[in-house]
């Protein structure tokens, strides 16, 4: 891939108008498996509900079963697993019950994220935002991977965030041992989300499996959890009282758009690595271009980064890589 091909394709939908059932309206899912990461709140939930109602068998990974079985207790063709992407050991255990449940995954979105959190430190010492959202992800995906190679044209979609353009791979210190802030910790673990995309596609495209990685938009959901109230005033998000008053941002469905697009759309059928937002492909942004005008940082997408990160994961994780 180069970053030409992050061009627009003239996608019919637009940026905050579409919502996950415009996405979905008229697809027949029956008969295909999705896993949707954090698939019980947020853009996890609507996303759940989208594929489900088009007929999609999902699995949805919890960190707490109880609370996503009760949440998704109107949503038929559901199957609850445990499992916390901080804990490999976790993630291993649920890969093992989905390959015993499951002879192929046609889908897996990877929506589950913590973001801008204290610094924590889980496994052997990592940082806890490049654990959680990369790691984890990398480690559930690596597993599951001969589900992908066994569907018919499986795609894998991994949700980054324009907070990808705060920091590239911090290559010389990716766990913060020489200090922690917790933005540059997120905007690096977005990085590493985009970059994870990109080598997977290219290592599983002859295999059928393509990856996208996307950001959904401007959404208040339960990723804000971590940051105070007088924090999320100070950046002009909400007023006093939680409301959102911030310009641009996306209802929770509007947000889950573009994922289900990613996951579904027969404009991507012969395309992969590429990263999207507004539900099309999206244009390379410039180093110096704020973070709300949108594009996908160069760094974000390059292939020599992504493979390093992908070497990077495998020492770290010990999972047994995609080869091509």
């Amino acid at each position: 891939m180069t970053t030409t091909d992050q061009q627009p394709l003239g996608s019919p939908f637009s940026a905050t108008t579409t919502t996950a059932g415009d996405v979905m309206e008229g697809l027949d899912l029956r008969g295909r498996t999705a896993l949707v990461t954090g698939g019980y709140s947020g853009l996890g939930l609507e996303t759940t509900r989208g594929l489900a109602a088009a007929g999609a068998r999902v699995i949805v990974p919890a960190r707490r079963p109880d609370t996503a079985r009760t949440a998704l207790r109107d949503v038929e063709g559901c199957e609850v697993i445990a499992m916390d992407l901080a804990d490999l050991g976790s993630v291993h255990a649920a890969a093992e019950q989905i390959s015993d449940r499951c002879d192929r995954l046609d889908i897996l979105m990877a929506v589950a994220g913590v973001m801008a959190t204290p610094e924590r430190r889980v496994g052997p010492g990592w940082e806890s935002q490049l654990a959680t959202n990369h790691f984890g992800h990398f480690a559930l995906t690596s597993e599951l991977y001969p589900l992908l190679a066994a569907a018919d044209r499986a795609r894998v979609v991994v949700n980054s965030s324009a907070g990808h353009v705060l920091t590239d791979i911090r290559w010389h210190d990716p766990h913060f041992r020489t200090g922690y802030d917790k933005w540059l910790a997120y905007g690096q673990a977005k990085t590493a989300n985009a970059l994870f995309a990109v080598h997977l596609d290219a290592l599983g495209r002859d295999d059928g499996v393509r990856a996208f990685a996307l950001h959904p938009g401007k959404i208040l959901t339960g990723l804000q959890r971590e940051m105070s109230l007088q924090e999320q005033m100070d950046r002009g998000w909400v007023d006093e009282h939680g409301n959102v008053i911030g310009a641009g941002f996306k209802t929770p469905s509007q947000g889950a758009a573009t994922g289900l697009w990613a996951a579904t759309s027969p404009l991507l059928d012969s395309l992969g690595g590429l990263y999207l937002e507004d539900c099309d492909v999206t244009r390379v942004s410039a180093p110096d271009q704020p973070m709300d005008d949108g594009g996908v940082r160069d760094y974000a997408i390059a292939p020599d980064a992504a493979a390093r990160l992908w070497e990077l994961s495998v020492a770290a994780t010990g999972t047994i890589p995609v080869t091509r």
